[in-house]
């Protein structure tokens, strides 16, 4: 990787904490000649692309601002994009720009900002405004000089362009700030994304307020529109695919271990999305009783068990939540089975229970129900069910809940309010996870030995229809005989 200069720069145009080349006037550089500084500035193509097309969700996000702007009339509504984190000294993460602020415009550029302005007549709702950087400056060097100057980390779109894609008014997000202090009236801004944008607001502001739109966000995304359902299914079939391509080299991880695992899931994920939508969770043997287990460096053992639980981000932040438990040599022995198809069946009591006008936590009652039952039918924990269920016995086995809201974020509309989410009802559009699980930890002394270091979670991801429901990972086999024919045939 290149340093922040060329290679061939000489060695006093190093960037210093003295002078950064952000903070360079008028393209006066140390070490960079007259002459050099000139001829950097001309000699170049005009490049605008001028036939581009909205893109796909534009329509859609021109009606989520709709009725954002519905919710909070006369009110200055500021939603960023997030900022570059750096890795390691002068390398940053990649970066996703903030749910909120793709969710309602599309773009997905570092610094970005969205504001909704009132209009004078607040039934005239707002003015949108997307706050972006402009192409490099080639007058000043900053193309060439900066560290994220376009020479280094590639073109940008024009204010032009951009409002040709995203269908919104596009500024430079350099002059925001300053905006935003000189401005007056009620605002909100969804925090923890932009450390100077808040900064200009923080007389403004309060978090109560901030909150509230925040809480309305998440909310917005509990039912999903035909653009989102459609992303989702483009997300879970490369999910699908990239589970296809783990079994075919199950030999190769064995050979060396669960990065193998991981590292397949990545390339297709990489592939034919934006990349993973979580921490793939590549869990061999006991590695399957830790619930997120994400450091993936155990080993692949022919009569175990690989709980994988992973998803395909796709290009717009949609992701898959799909968790298969295998049979590494590709055929359950006596007890795995047993607990396999224990699972499968609350898994399919859980799905039976997604349905409009029922109540989120049905599918999770559903399934512990069956969980709680099959403990009892072991001998593992006493009986009656009702009691079982009851004082949450079975839960020492079962840990978590039995499902989430799926969408731009894996876990969705995390800060949607209670009676909304987990006490809400059901409608059409919404989509979710159905994923019980069994762990039996290796240091478990209340259950026989030969259950110890066993986990199996079976997940899909389900929409709510207007008559049930639908797999839209039903192209993974879930019962245990077809998972294994599923495995030979793909093992060859």
């Amino acid at each position: 990787m290149s340093d922040a200069l060329n290679p061939e720069t000489p060695e006093e145009l190093v960037e210093t904490e003295e002078e950064p080349i952000k903070q360079r006037k008028n393209g006066l550089y140390p070490g960079v000649s007259d002459e050099l500084a000139e001829n950097m500035k001309s000699g170049w193509a005009d490049t605008e692309l001028h036939d581009l097309q909205p893109v796909p969700q534009a329509e859609h996000t021109a009606a989520r601002r709709a009725a954002l702007s519905a919710r909070f009339p006369g009110e200055r509504l500021v939603i960023p994009a997030g900022n570059l984190k750096t890795r390691s000294n002068d390398t940053e993460y990649a970066f996703r720009a903030s749910v909120e602020y793709a969710y309602l415009t599309g773009n997905q550029t570092e610094d970005g900002v969205l504001v909704m302005e009132p209009r004078s007549n607040t039934a005239d709702g707002h003015k949108a405004t997307i706050y972006l950087l402009p192409r490099s400056n080639r007058e000043n060097g900053e193309f060439w000089l900066d560290g994220q100057g376009e020479l280094w980390v590639g073109r940008r779109h024009s204010l032009t362009e951009a409002e040709k894609l995203y269908g919104i008014p596009a500024s430079d997000v350099r002059e925001l700030a300053g905006k935003l202090r000189e401005a007056t009236g009620p605002v909100r801004v969804v925090r923890g994304y932009d450390a100077g944008i808040e900064a200009a607001l923080t007389d403004k502001v309060t978090a109560e307020r901030d909150e509230e739109l925040r809480v309305f966000l998440s909310e917005a995304r509990l039912v999903k529109d035909e653009f989102e359902v459609g992303e989702l299914q483009k997300a879970v079939d490369s999910t699908v695919r990239g589970f296809e391509d783990v079994v075919k080299v199950l030999d190769k991880a064995e050979a060396t271990s669960e990065r193998y695992i991981e590292g397949t899931f990545f390339l297709r994920a990489r592939v034919e999305g934006n990349d993973i939508g979580y921490g793939s969770i590549c869990a061999a043997g006991p590695h399957a009783t830790t619930l997120h287990w994400v450091r993936n460096d155990g080993a692949v053992r022919s009569g175990e068990l690989l709980l994988l639980d992973a998803g395909v981000e796709t290009h717009t932040y949609y992701t898959a939540d799909v968790t298969r438990t295998l049979p590494i040599n590709g055929r359950f022995n006596e007890l795995q089975k047993k607990i396999y198809d224990a699972v499968y069946e609350a898994q399919e009591a859980g799905i039976a229970a997604v349905k409009p006008g029922g109540k989120f936590r049905d599918f999770h009652d559903a399934a512990q129900r069956v969980l709680a039952e099959k403990l009892v039918e072991w001998g593992l924990v006493e009986g009656p069910v009702e009691r079982v269920l009851e004082l949450g016995l079975q839960r020492r086995w079962t840990l978590h809940g039995t499902g989430h809201m799926l969408g731009m974020d894996v876990h969705d509309c995390a800060a949607a309010r209670r009676e909304t989410y987990a006490d809400g009802t059901l409608e059409p559009g919404m989509c979710l996870t159905v994923e019980p699980g069994l762990y039996f930890q290796a240091d478990d002394l209340t259950v026989p030995e030969e259950y110890r270091g066993i986990g199996v979670r079976i997940e899909d991801d389900i929409l709510v229809t207007e008559d049930g429901n639908r797999n839209l990972s039903a192209a993974l086999p879930r019962r245990s005989d077809e998972v294994e024919l599923w495995m030979a045939r793909l093992k060859g």
